[in-house]
């Protein structure tokens, strides 16, 4: 399922094959957490702005409007016309910082709605029934999220429930991709790596969730407010343990610079909500460094976002008019805004997966830092 096409050091370039289409890596998903792109981006601008998978959340969508509602509809493909692969979140991270009261214990998690505030159970079975439910390409493990930081005898403990429950989720999902019932019955699952920042913990729970044999594996837990140098850190240990034929996925991640340091270490995948969020407020990416569109020094400003861009909005639209579409509560301004830093973001993926095809990844990354990190 996953080709390793070239190396240089640490960093890979691949080709990540799925019954959707093949991924080229490294690549960056974009969120659509409950179907769709905050922001009023749909699946065809998607496609637009060079995106190649789409990451949904299990919780939200089981929350609203019901997996078995989306499975009636044909499934999350169906359901929200993108063609591509769909990556589905476990819910486990959303169980752990949403709800306000749950109880956990071996056989799950039992949590009340962040909506309606109904009592709702989720362990490793349900969450693989409800990602069956929705039809993914790729359903992710349920794990314990673990606040960080946390003490290192309970981070061992949690390590040792989310090997079990990735025991059960692996088992799941074999039964249910034997169903005649099944949307996709090649759905593919990936384990996720935990241990907080103890890198002993780290490297001993990924060579055992190694073993499980599965289409890929994840480090979850990072980039939840530890200094960047401690992520790197973990990374550096972890990424050696990972097996080399296999896709690896670093969640919740993040910055440009983040995303650079990533690939540096042997990250295949990338999501993240900054891009589209930070762009809702204004905050812009550009190959320049970061702008604030709300800066008051843009008001007349006839240029575009960024000259060097060729998405939606930079090609039609200057500083000026989007400004004023943001300051006047206009939706446009949040669509054009968004399409601009998903364009840059994928494209930037583009640009990484030249530069390690031309072995050259090294100097790009040296140049792109002195940039990607700046204030303009």
């Amino acid at each position: 399922m996953f080709k390793l096409l070239k190396t240089e050091g640490n960093a890979r370039l691949g080709e990540f094959h799925t019954n959707r289409g093949v991924v080229k890596t490294p690549a960056f998903m974009n969120v659509a957490t409950q179907g769709a792109i905050k922001g009023a981006v749909s699946a065809a601008d998607l496609k637009t702005v060079g995106c190649q998978v789409m990451l949904s959340n299990t919780y939200h969508l089981h929350v609203r409007p019901g997996d078995t509602l989306i499975k009636e509809c044909g499934g999350l493909h169906k359901f929200s016309t993108w063609d591509g692969p769909i990556l589905t979140d476990s819910g486990g991270f959303q169980v752990f910082s949403l709800a306000a009261l749950r109880k956990i214990n071996e056989e799950g998690v039992t949590f009340n709605s962040h909506v309606d505030g109904r009592k709702i159970f989720m362990g490793p079975e349900e969450s693989m029934q409800i990602q069956s439910n929705l039809g993914s390409t790729i359903a992710m493990a349920f794990d314990e999220c673990v606040e960080n930081p946390a003490e290192h005898r309970y981070s061992k403990e949690s390590c040792e429930r989310t090997t079990r429950w990735l025991k059960r989720c692996k088992a799941e999902m074999a039964r249910l991709n034997k169903l005649d019932t099944t949307i996709n019955p090649e759905q593919m699952l990936f384990g996720i790596n935990q241990g907080c920042t103890y890198n002993d913990l780290r490297v001993e729970h990924m060579k055992e969730i190694a073993e499980l044999d599965l289409d890929g594996y994840a480090v979850g837990g990072l980039a939840v407010g530890e200094p960047t140098e401690v992520m790197y850190d973990v990374l550096d240990h972890v990424c050696p343990e990972m097996p080399t034929n296999k896709i690896r996925y670093l969640m919740g991640v993040g910055t440009p610079l983040n995303i650079l340091n990533g690939v540096e270490r042997g990250i295949d995948l990338f999501d993240c909500v900054m891009p589209s969020r930070n762009a809702r407020h204004g905050h812009l990416f550009t190959s320049k460094g970061i702008i604030n569109i709300n800066n008051q020094k843009y008001d007349r400003d006839m240029t575009p976002i960024d000259e060097n861009c060729d998405c939606p909005a930079c090609r039609r639209y200057s500083k000026a008019y989007i400004r004023h579409l943001l300051k006047s509560g206009e939706m446009l301004s949040q669509r054009l805004l968004v399409l601009h830093n998903l364009y840059f973001y994928n494209h930037l993926m583009e640009d990484i997966r030249t530069a390690l095809e031309e072995g050259r990844f090294a100097e790009f990354k040296k140049e792109k830092e002195a940039i990607y990190g700046q204030r303009i």
